[in-house]
């Protein structure tokens, strides 16, 4: 919490509501994200969370330790399958 209080306050969120909007979530979501792993601190009454911390976990897929790969629209999501001619192999 010392460390959290040290930094300015522009990367800190204050509220479930901000947490939420950082997010692009509902309340709801982040409050079950945070009772999964997510990590915010109680001051208060209220949460505080980094901005820094929680895009860190977003992008450890919600605290897992190998990050997330999101595909794109044209990304072949199964080259193994498909032959030289471009056709499916299977």
């Amino acid at each position: 919490m010392a460390k959290l209080a040290e930094k300015s306050n522009h990367g800190i969120l204050k509220g479930w509501n901000a947490v939420a909007k950082f997010l692009g979530q509902t309340v709801a979501v982040a409050q079950r994200w945070h009772r999964s792993g997510m990590p915010v601190n109680k001051e208060g009454r209220s949460i505080i969370a980094d901005r820094e911390v929680l895009t860190k976990w977003v992008g450890t897929e919600m605290g897992k330790k190998e990050p997330v790969h999101i595909a794109s629209e044209d990304e072949d999501m199964f080259p193994h399958r498909s032959g030289l001619d471009g056709k499916s192999s299977f």
